[in-house]
């Protein structure tokens, strides 16, 4: 699925999901973005405190496909950067 139905408003400062390159992980934190759309994302596996892949890319980077529990979802970029995440190896080294 791609979903392209929303304006680019970025997360807060810090990570978001189109940051992570192609193959990295993240851990999920937050969504900037509206409560339908949030909960939709969070209908399809995207569910704050669970790990992100970055699967593939598409030709010039947008669409991405993101792997969560075991779904893979192809987000565009502009809604990819209203995703708030912690890159895996930030969270492994708060957990030493």
């Amino acid at each position: 699925m791609v979903f392209n139905f929303m304006k680019a408003r970025p997360a807060s400062p810090g990570h978001n999901l189109s940051d992570l390159a192609v193959g990295e992980s993240g851990i999920l934190e937050d969504f900037d973005m509206p409560q339908s759309i949030a909960e939709h994302l969070m209908n399809l596996g995207f569910v704050p405190g669970l790990e992100v892949l970055v699967a593939r890319s598409g030709p010039g980077g947008n669409p991405r496909v993101y792997r969560v529990d075991g779904t893979e979802v192809a987000l565009r970029r502009d809604l990819s950067r209203c995703i708030a995440v912690r890159p895996l190896g930030d969270a492994e080294a708060e957990m030493r």
